[in-house]
């Protein structure tokens, strides 16, 4: 079966935390001939992990590239990727991903009041207008 993982079957197969839905979201994910990963999906997880379970974004990041790279995952990677070199810098996966996909889709800058994210962006080379 083709199916798309949402945000709370990525977290319990990573988090191992549910006795009960931990091992269905494994067989499920393992067994499934494709696993669609749509981006807000990776957004979701990593804030999730980061934020509420408090795992270092290190691991997550680790953790995300394994899945990234499933012979039975499709996922848009250059975003994912995006996301993954914010989070690698300190910065939100997030933030990562909207300038990607702002980027792809026409956009000359982003717009942020974000600090932080600008000083990320702006250091891998994207234009940036801190508000």
């Amino acid at each position: 079966m083709k199916v798309t993982a949402d945000t709370n079957v990525l977290v319990r197969a990573f988090a191992g935390d549910d006795p009960r839905q931990t091992p269905i979201a494994q067989a499920e994910l393992a067994a499934a001939e494709l696993v669609v990963l749509p981006i807000p999906v990776l957004c979701e997880f990593v804030w999730v992990l980061t934020q509420s379970y408090r795992i270092e974004p290190s691991l997550v990041a680790t953790r995300l590239r394994a899945m990234l790279t499933g012979a039975n995952v499709l996922v848009d990677l250059p975003a994912a990727e995006a996301g993954l070199a914010m989070l690698d810098a300190g910065g939100d996966f997030a933030d990562g991903v909207v300038a990607h996909q702002g980027r792809w889709l026409g956009a000359d800058a982003f717009l942020t009041f974000d600090k932080k994210a600008a000083r990320l962006l702006r250091s891998r080379g994207e234009t940036v207008r801190l508000l």
